[in-house]
């Protein structure tokens, strides 16, 4: 089902809902890995906690940045800051410089980051969700139905507290068919596609889209799928919303209200 917003109606609420009035601070370029590792690791596996100055016992969002997972750089989104949650933004190793599975790998370990740091900063680890734009919603959605990833660090996935991908692909991702020298508009469906794990216990979904007509090539579609898919293994929380207007780049705009929403719900 196609779902209709007013821009003007979401960003409204979330002015309203904006009733933290906590002061925060963050810390930059924590490491997120331990182990031997090269200096590209030491330089890509990091990430920013940006926190309440004062220990509240909040949710967190560990936030995923888009880029292809060939570019990008982490930052916390202006529309998470003084909300009342803690937010964990990832950087994580790029291709071509390395290859799937290692962007996965370092999703895991920042996930299974802050289920083990998330106290030391006010933040609550029974409310630890998972979001990411793109690619981030791609690694989002990996991590999240794909146990084997957090199962290494000794973390069941469905721990998570709810996944939010925004215009994640369902399939394999492009930038993994590219490594494999497979064209860009061929479909596949293998291991490292979100669709290839769909299971009923897995945590709520929620899956955000653009326009289908404005949209990365045919990334409602896949959404779409992916939810009916999951609907049909016996998920009874997964949730498919498209943005009417807004297209790849603008769709977290009125993703990010919508977020906040759900996470409020959920204390």
């Amino acid at each position: 089902m196609k779902h209709l917003f007013c821009c003007f109606f979401l960003l409204l609420g979330l002015a309203v809902s904006a009733q933290d009035t906590l002061s925060y601070q963050r810390k930059n370029n924590l490491a997120y890995r331990s182990g031997e590792q090269d200096a590209y690791m030491r330089e890509r596996c990091v990430l920013d906690v940006y926190y309440p100055v004062r220990n509240a016992k909040l949710p967190v969002i560990v936030w995923f940045h888009g880029g292809g997972i060939t570019g990008g750089e982490k930052f916390v989104p202006k529309e998470l800051m003084n909300q009342g949650v803690v937010v964990m933004a990832v950087n994580y190793r790029l291709s071509p410089k390395v290859s799937c599975p290692a962007y996965i790998e370092d999703a895991a370990a920042a996930v299974a980051w802050a289920f083990r740091h998330a106290a030391e900063f006010g933040g609550d680890t029974g409310r630890i969700y998972v979001a990411g734009h793109s690619a981030g919603g791609y690694l989002t959605a990996m991590v999240g139905l794909d146990k084997q990833w957090l199962a290494r660090h000794q973390i069941d996935a469905n721990r998570i507290a709810a996944l939010f991908p925004f215009s994640s692909q369902a399939i394999t991702h492009f930038t993994i068919r590219n490594e494999r020298k497979i064209p860009e508009i061929q479909p596949i469906i293998d291991a490292f596609a979100p669709l290839y794990h769909v299971r009923a216990d897995a945590p709520p979904l929620f899956l955000y889209t653009g326009d289908r007509e404005k949209e990365m090539m045919g990334r409602y579609e896949e959404n779409a799928y992916w939810a009916r898919m999951m609907r049909l293994a016996g998920h009874k929380h997964t949730h498919l919303y498209e943005f009417d207007g807004y297209d790849h780049g603008n769709m977290p705009g009125p993703a990010y209200p919508l977020m906040l929403q759900e996470i409020r719900k959920r204390k």
